[in-house]
C-alpha cells in the first residue's frame, strides 16, 4: 500500500480527496505526519502555493506529498478572489464571511460569470509534478444548498441547474475542478506504477 501525505487542513478537502483516491493508497493527514494544519502560502499562484506546501512536508517527511491550492475566480471582479479565496473577508478563513462579502460585491453586477480553479502538486523523490482542473459556471444572488464547503453554495456549475453545495458529494467530485485535477493525479500515479 502507498502511503500520501496530504498536506491540507481543510477537512473539506480532505473528504473530497479521500473518495477520489484508489483504496490502494493509505492516505495520511499533517497531524499524523506530526506537521501543522497550517502550512506555509505565500504564492501568487494556486501553483505556486500547492509546490510551497507539498515542498515543505516532502522535505520534512520523505513521503510522497499532494498539495492543492484551489479558488474562486470571478470576472467582474477582475479574477477575485483567486489566490486569496480561503482569506477574502480576513484571515479566520471563515466561509461565511467569504460568501457574504463576495455576495456584497457582486449586488449590482449583471455579468456573474467565474471559474473555479485548481492545481494539485505532488512532490516525491522522482520530483514535482501539477495536474489542473477548471469549471466554469456563475455566482448565484443568494446561497443555496447545505453540501460542500467554501463558496460552493454561490457557484453554479455550467453543465448543471444545482449549485455545487445542492449536488451530493459522488456528483460534485465527477464534475469538480478539484475532481478533475485528481482524476490527472491518479491516473498519473496509475501508469507510473504499471
Amino acid at each position: 500500500m502507498s502511503k500520501l501525505l496530504l498536506c491540507t487542513g481543510n477537512g473539506g478537502k480532505v473528504a473530497e480527496l479521500r473518495a477520489m483516491l484508489p483504496e490502494a493508497m493509505e492516505l495520511l493527514s499533517l497531524a499524523e505526519a506530526g506537521l501543522p494544519n497550517d502550512l506555509p502560502e505565500t504564492g501568487d499562484t494556486f501553483a505556486a502555493n500547492a509546490l510551497q506546501k507539498a515542498r515543505f512536508a516532502f522535505e520534512r517527511t520523505g513521503l510522497m506529498c499532494i498539495a492543492d491550492d484551489s479558488g474562486l475566480e470571478v470576472k467582474a471582479l477582475s479574477g477575485a478572489p483567486g489566490v486569496y479565496s480561503a482569506r477574502y473577508a480576513g484571515v479566520a478563513k471563515s466561509d461565511t464571511a467569504n460568501m457574504v462579502k463576495l455576495l456584497r460585491e457582486m449586488e449590482a453586477v449583471s455579468d456573474r460569470s467565474a471559474r473555479f480553479r485548481t492545481v494539485v502538486a505532488l512532490v516525491d523523490d522522482s520530483g514535482e509534478h501539477l495536474f489542473e482542473g477548471e469549471v466554469r459556471g456563475t455566482i448565484t444572488k443568494e446561497p443555496r444548498g447545505n453540501n460542500g464547503f467554501g463558496y460552493d453554495p454561490v457557484f453554479l456549475p455550467e453543465m448543471s441547474d444545482l449549485t455545487f453545495a445542492e449536488l451530493d458529494a459522488k456528483m460534485k467530485n465527477a464534475i469538480s475542478h478539484r475532481g478533475q485535477a485528481v482524476w490527472k493525479l491518479v491516473r498519473w500515479l496509475s501508469e507510473r506504477s504499471r
